[in-house]
């Protein structure tokens, strides 16, 4: 799959769609869909909140279509309207209520998504499994910083924290992931 920051499109689709021509629209979600869902879902898991915000980014994608300038890829200027609509669920308060929630509850499947995913390796299904073991900001940070190549800087900026903070969380979550996927007895105690 491509990933979304690199997916360009024609400059003529693009007018055609500003201007309502449904063909085009659909030719620029076929185009984008994919990856944005996939982008989406790596930061908030999958389910009903994933398709929501899919969905919420979608309709805003075509609403903006005139903000678009072309100065970057297409799939780079929607991935920015993508991560900004996960952050802002990341830090609204009713999300972080319902972790802190779950979190008392002691209910870990709580807040572990469920996964759909069709891994062609039991590797690949380990790290879909460690992955959503993570909580939705440590998971967020990882995938900014190891995927989509952001500085701690930017994502310091993203969330409205301090550099600390994303080192502080990509450390924690680098932490469990090597626990979740190391085998059972073989994990390395000594640093």
């Amino acid at each position: 799959m491509t990933r979304l920051v690199e997916i360009s499109l024609p400059d003529a689709v693009l007018q055609r769609a500003r201007a309502g021509d449904a063909l085009a629209q659909e030719r620029i979600y076929a185009a984008v869909a994919p990856a944005t869902l996939t982008l989406i879902r790596r930061f908030v898991g999958y389910g009903a909140t994933s398709q929501d915000l899919f969905q919420d980014t979608m309709m805003l994608m075509y609403e903006r279509l005139d903000e678009f300038r072309g100065a970057a890829p297409f799939g780079a200027w929607l991935r920015q309207i993508a991560i900004s609509r996960c952050l802002m669920h990341l830090r609204s308060p009713w999300q972080r209520a319902r972790l802190h929630w779950s979190a008392l509850e002691g209910a870990d499947g709580a807040l572990v998504p469920a996964l759909i995913t069709h891994a062609c390796s039991t590797d690949a299904l380990d790290v879909e499994r460690a992955l959503a073991r993570l909580t939705p900001t440590a998971r967020a940070v990882v995938w900014l910083y190891e995927v989509e190549g952001y500085s701690h800087e930017e994502i310091a900026r993203a969330f409205g924290r301090s550099v600390s903070f994303s080192k502080s969380q990509l450390a924690r979550a680098h932490a469990r992931l090597r626990a979740s996927i190391a085998p059972q007895g073989t994990e390395s105690h000594a640093h």
